[in-house]
Order: C-alpha cells, then sequence, then structure tokens
C-alpha cells in the first residue's frame, strides 16, 4: 500500500487512508456475525493486528518512538504512514505507556501484574523488561491462536544474547501457548471468559494468573469488536469473578468514540465495508460514557478519560511536541486533531479491601495524582 496524499474529511473514505485508520487502533479480537460467518469475521479483524505493527514500525522508524524489537514481530515490510498516523500511534503508546509505568513504580517492592487482551504483536513486555531487567513483573498476553502462534515463533527467535531474561517455559503441543514465571502467552477467544454463573459453555482458565497480586488489564481497541453484552461480561469476569475485592486492580481502554459526527460516520462505515464492525462504539461513545462504563462494572475508587488531541496538548512536554513536529512535516492540523478527537484512552481502578484497610499508598494512587483527565465539557 502506497502512501496516499493526506487527505481532507471529504477524502476520508478511501481504502487507504481506511488502512491507517485501522493501524492507530488494531487488535486482534473478534467481531460477531451468524455462525456461518463467525471464523471469516474472526479472521478479518485478527488481521488488523499487522496493521497495528506495521504503524508502530514506521513511527519507530521515523523515530517518534524508541523500541527495538517492533521489527521482530513484524510479518509485513515496513510501509511509511500518514503523518497524522505516525502522530497517532506515538500518542497511543505514550500514554499507555505513562499509565502503565505509575501503575509499576507505586509500592515498588511489590510485585505487579499485567494482563493485555488481543495483545496480538505487541512488544510491551520486551520494552519493559529490556529497560528495567529486575523488574518483578507477571504478564499474561491473550489472543486467538492464529495470533499466539507466530507471536511465539518471533519470541523464541529473540531468546539469547538479545533477550536473555525468558529461559525456563513450556509450549503446548501446537506451540500456541507458552508458561513461565513471567511471562505467559495465552492462546483464547476472549468471549469464553465469562462468569460461570452465567456462561452456557466452558469457561477459559487462565495459567498462571496470580488473582492475589495487583493487576492492569489493557485492552488496546479489543474490546470494541464484541458484542456490548459479550464485552462487559471479559470486564466483569476479571472485576468481579477472577480477582476478589481484596486485589488492588486497574483496567486501561483505547477506543475510537464520536461515531455520530461527519468523520465518525465516515470512519464506521469504510471500517464495516472491511468487514470490521465497531460493536460497543454506540454503547461507549463518548469519554463519559467510558468512563461510567468502568465504574458500572467494579472500578469504582476513580476513574478517567482523555481523547488523543487532549493527551497530546496536555501530557506531551513543549520539549517533546517540538522533537516530535521536527520528525516530519505535518501541515494538516485540523485533520490531525479531528482524527485525534475520535480515539480516546479511559482508565478506572480499585485500590482493593486489604489495601484500604491497611493504609499507605494506593496502587493507583499515581494516576489520581499525576494524570489529568479531560473534563466532560471540554470533548467534542
Amino acid at each position: 500500500m502506497s502512501t496516499p496524499v493526506i487527505p481532507n474529511l471529504k477524502s476520508l473514505g478511501s481504502s487507504r487512508l481506511a488502512a491507517s485508520v485501522r493501524g492507530i487502533g488494531a487488535s486482534s479480537q473478534p467481531s460477531n456475525a451468524p455462525d456461518g460467518d463467525l471464523e471469516a469475521k474472526d479472521k478479518i479483524v485478527q488481521q488488523t493486528d499487522q496493521d497495528a505493527t506495521i504503524s508502530r514500525l514506521s513511527a519507530v522508524e521515523l523515530g517518534y518512538l524508541s523500541d527495538s524489537f517492533a521489527k521482530d514481530f513484524a510479518r509485513d515490510k515496513v510501509q511509511r504512514k500518514l503523518p497524522i498516523i505516525n502522530r497517532g500511534t506515538y500518542v497511543r503508546t505514550t500514554a499507555i505507556d505513562s499509565l502503565v509505568q505509575k501503575f509499576i513504580a507505586a509500592d515498588p517492592g511489590r510485585t505487579k501484574q499485567i494482563i493485555s487482551l488481543g495483545a496480538g504483536s505487541d512488544t510491551r513486555y520486551f520494552r519493559l523488561i529490556s529497560s528495567n531487567p529486575g523488574l518483578s513483573l507477571i504478564y499474561h498476553e491473550l489472543d486467538f491462536a492464529s495470533n499466539t502462534r507466530p507471536k511465539i515463533e518471533s519470541v523464541k527467535r529473540l531468546m539469547g544474547p538479545r533477550f536473555p531474561h525468558l529461559t525456563n517455559f513450556t509450549l503446548s503441543e501446537q506451540s500456541t501457548a507458552l508458561y513461565s514465571q513471567n511471562y505467559n502467552i495465552h492462546p483464547i477467544d476472549l468471549r469464553t471468559l465469562q462468569d460461570p454463573k452465567e456462561s452456557k459453555t466452558a469457561v477459559a482458565r487462565l495459567h498462571n494468573v496470580d488473582t492475589s497480586l495487583p493487576t492492569l488489564i489493557l485492552s488496546e481497541c479489543c474490546l470494541i469488536y464484541l458484542p456490548p453484552t459479550d464485552a462487559d461480561a471479559v470486564v466483569r469476569y476479571f472485576s468481579s469473578y477472577l480477582f476478589p475485592p481484596s486485589t488492588p486492580l486497574g483496567f486501561i481502554i483505547y477506543e475510537p468514540i464520536n461515531p455520530n459526527d461527519s468523520f465518525g460516520r465516515v470512519m464506521v462505515q469504510n471500517l464495516a465495508s472491511r468487514g470490521i464492525v465497531l460493536q460497543t462504539l454506540k454503547k461507549y461513545a463518548s469519554l463519559l460514557r467510558q468512563r461510567e462504563r468502568l465504574r458500572i462494572m467494579g472500578f469504582r475508587d476513580g476513574q478517567g478519560a482523555a481523547d488523543v488531541d487532549f493527551i497530546w496538548e496536555t501530557w506531551t512536554s513543549e520539549q517533546e511536541k517540538y522533537r516530535v513536529a521536527n520528525l516530519e512535516m505535518l501541515d494538516e492540523v485540523e485533520e490531525w486533531r479531528l482524527l485525534a478527537q475520535h480515539y480516546c484512552v479511559a482508565w478506572g481502578w480499585r485500590d482493593g479491601q486489604a489495601d484500604s484497610e491497611r493504609g499507605g499508598e494506593s496502587i493507583f494512587a499515581r494516576w489520581k495524582e499525576g494524570i489529568v483527565a479531560q473534563s466532560i465539557e471540554d470533548q467534542i
């Protein structure tokens, strides 16, 4: 796919820009369809993982991001993306990195756990450990077997001098699962993650998950592909069933928002024409609804949300804005702001009963004190 000219709003319906928009927000968990089409629909969504991977690699090679592992997990050749897409990838990554780092930094002597939904080819675990080899962290990645298999092959090639931190592990017979003390890859359909009392089918088991550890769950454009009832069931599986109330638990969501204006309608229609349906977008269409979603799902001690435009303007230092602006020309400021106002990061947490009773710093205190959420009045 060649790099097109930066479009105006009227041209945002082109299939080439739709692929770039997917690159900002792609993950790899399922859409929904009649039984006869389910496998084909799932395959389309699974393939969006490489859209996001190539977008990330484009941002890395142009200097937006530092990621020595990005190329290891890309199965396609790098394609230079539009400047607004590269900037979007940068903001998405740095915003979530900031929230993750503040979670890890709290109570530094305490082991933490991260669970990444629809992780695909994400490199976050490798970046975290390579920058801090002594980090006491258990990391889990969940995705379809069709995506975990190539991920594991890439992980195996990394072992040795480049990444000596993963040694004792076991693989499943078909090399779709990897289990170790600190890093685990689970081949799983998220639709099987439900409270057993509410499920009509067998509920998947997550090996090596420690339900007593402070845990952060990541969903980067993943749950949005599920029907709202299934997406809500996944969140409740973690907040109400798997983790007891005594465990501190946080959730980060990165998703599109604002489907009802001109840009949003074009974005939704364009993705739908390629078989990609953003199923929870209508239900969780705004910053307010994203925050309420997390509160209702049990993250009662705090919630926040901000669109990508707000994060760029507010979270990014002037020095860093200057550095990024000088990487490549971005004249289309209005187009950038328009795109950025249609993606958001939302976060919520509960402190856990045990932590509340013993006093001291909350695991999520640095979210409350160090992260600026966008006021609802600021949203378009």
